[in-house]
This record gives C-alpha cells, structure tokens and sequence, in this order.
C-alpha cells in the first residue's frame, strides 16, 4: 500500500505524515515506507487517518499545512545539521530523520518557551485526535470500518441499530430518576 498523496505534494503528504507518526508511532505500511517509521507494532496515527482529518476544512488547518511541512522540513534540516545527521535527499528532511530525531525534533517545538510551539501543539493535538477519536468519521462508520484509534482504546460498539446504549451505569446506580413523562425515545413526553 502506497502512501496517499495529497495537496499535489508528495513531500507534504510524506513530512506531515512522518509528524502523525511521530505523534502517534505506527508499524510500516509496506517494506519502503519512509514516512512511517515502524517504532511501534499495530496501526498508529496515518493508519488511523491522520491526513484525512487535516484535510478537513473544519480543522481550520488545511490553508496552512503546505506551511506546515515547509517549516518542519526547515526545523529538521537545521537539527540534522546541528546533530551531524546526513539526510538522504531523496526525501524530505523530516521524513529523513530517524525517529528518535524526530522526537526530539518534535519536543523541542512543543516545549514551553519555543516561539512557535503554540501552532506545533495545535498540530499535534490534530494527529492525537484521528487516532483517539476518528474525528473525520462518523463514530458508527468509524467502529465499522475497524478504525485503529477506536479499537486499541476498547471503545465500544454499537447496538444493532446504530445507537450506543449504556445499561450499567458508569456509577453503578442512576445519578438521577427517570422524569415520569420521558418517553421511550428519551425525550420528555
């Protein structure tokens, strides 16, 4: 499985990818992967739909992540350089670090005091969410489509009908009565 390129930009798909992956490690998807580091067994954030969430206009992001890549290809250019780290320029400089330097390339722009570390935490916030939520997919389509986030984190299926019910209260007794007038739906009567 090839990676998908989107923004008419490989080395952007590839960068803002290896930034997910960062995030959220991932095994490879195919033997060549280079944006996808393989630093951990089971689907990570770009399985999970990284890309697709940053690309969806409510994100608010999507105008600005040909910025994005440009900047965090900068960022790692002058890291590898500072670290005597030789990139293969056949790639983009973040996809070309290894990913421990990814890492510590990413901790340094989300630690306090960094100049831009608000606009790299918003990113990072974005890569969390596609694997923790699937927030580009309808939560029932996500759980059956097998969405990795979703399923690593045990969250639990639908009933039958599409709907989550939750017959064992969270407490272990209702917080409250039921209203006399509710109706079966839930809705007052």
């Amino acid at each position: 499985m090839q990676p998908v390129h989107t923004g008419g930009n490989p080395d952007r798909t590839s960068t803002l990818e290896a930034f997910a992956d960062t995030i959220v490690p991932g095994e490879k998807r195919f033997s060549e992967d280079r944006a996808v580091a393989g630093a951990a067994k089971g689907p990570g954030a770009v399985a999970a739909g990284a890309m697709a969430l940053l690309e969806t206009p409510a994100t608010g992001l999507t105008p600005a992540l040909d910025d994005y890549a440009r900047s965090l290809d900068e960022h790692a250019g002058a890291h590898a350089e500072r670290q005597g780290i030789p990139l293969d320029p056949g790639v983009s400089a973040f996809t070309a670090l290894p990913h421990d330097e990814r890492v510590a390339l990413v901790a340094a722009l989300v630690a306090p005091g960094h100049p831009e570390r608000d606009l790299w935490v918003l990113l990072t916030i974005f890569c969390n969410m596609a694997f923790d939520t699937g927030a580009h997919l309808p939560t029932a389509q996500a759980m059956a489509d097998g969405h990795p986030g979703l399923v690593a984190l045990g969250f639990t299926q639908p009933d039958a009908d599409g709907l989550w019910r939750f017959p064992a209260f969270s407490y272990g007794r209702p917080l409250a009565r039921l209203h006399p007038d509710t109706a079966p739906s839930g809705s007052l009567a």
